[in-house]
């Protein structure tokens, strides 16, 4: 892993690098998939945590840019995402995971990360430092030249972090992150989640409570929509219910939380 310079420690100038009031954002036509959100994010790494179906995956396609709001606001680096003529600019400075990313399997590692460099707008003197950079920090280095349609499920979600990460965004969002990642490959991105979190709002959406403790300095559970706790991964513990067999306290704070008002459900 590379040292963290002085300019990643670097301080944000903004207050919040995502605010979300009263934001609604629709899951096809007509299903409000996030309903009434309120939230702020700043500089670290926050887990999006929720059973399936709790709408996480529509609000990071929303902080991506990718789907408009259907009401409230939305304001990503001080600049509203209902302005359309600013989702370019903010497409530079953002990096962005989905569950599912298309590639051209034909393409080397170093092409693909390139490729999307060039997309993003990285000054052109800038993309070749940019991009080995970007695979020496997912530990692809010794692969680069490598056809993506030769590298294993997990290598090829590797490259995926790479070209999330090649434009150094300030906003990084990540969906399901650990997906076909091996024990060794999982502990190295929270390793480098935590040295993106130093300069960077990283937002991983992630099924698996483990890597929330492991990698995240805040977490955010949500379910149907709604914003049902904010706060640390030590209070997402201290709202645990009884404890049982095989249990931690994470997980257990988690069940607690998504059982209802008697198991102390809220807004923390």
């Amino acid at each position: 892993m590379s040292a963290i310079s002085a300019a990643d420690l670097a301080p944000t100038p903004y207050a919040w690098q995502i605010r979300a009031t009263g934001l609604k954002v629709r899951a096809g036509r007509t299903r409000l998939a996030v309903d009434g959100l309120d939230l702020s994010l700043g500089t670290g790494v926050t887990g999006l945590l929720g059973p399936n179906g709790a709408g996480k995956t529509t609000l990071i396609r929303a902080l991506a840019t990718v789907l408009r709001p259907a009401g409230g606001s939305l304001e990503l680096l001080g600049r509203s995402v209902t302005d359309r003529g600013e989702h370019r600019a903010l497409r530079r400075r953002i990096g962005y995971l989905p569950q599912e990313f298309g590639y051209y399997k034909r393409f080397t590692v170093r092409e693909f990360v390139e490729y999307m460099a060039w997309l993003k707008e990285v000054p052109k003197a800038d993309v070749p430092a940019a991009v080995q950079r970007a695979v020496e920090r997912v530990g692809l280095a010794d692969r680069a030249d490598e056809r993506l349609k030769t590298l294993s499920g997990g290598m090829v979600r590797r490259v995926g972090i790479a070209q999330a990460i090649v434009n150094d965004p300030a906003i990084l969002l990540l969906d399901e992150p650990t997906v076909g990642l091996d024990p060794a490959q999982r502990l190295r991105l929270r390793q480098l989640l935590q040295e993106l979190g130093t300069d960077t709002c990283v937002v991983v959406s992630t099924h698996l409570v483990e890597d929330v403790a492991a990698a995240c300095t805040d977490v955010v559970l949500f379910d149907e929509g709604r914003l049902v706790f904010q706060g640390t991964p030590g209070d997402l513990a201290a709202a645990g219910g009884p404890e049982h067999v095989g249990d931690s306290p994470l997980e257990r704070g988690y069940s607690a939380l998504l059982q209802g008002p008697e198991q102390g459900r809220g807004t923390w």
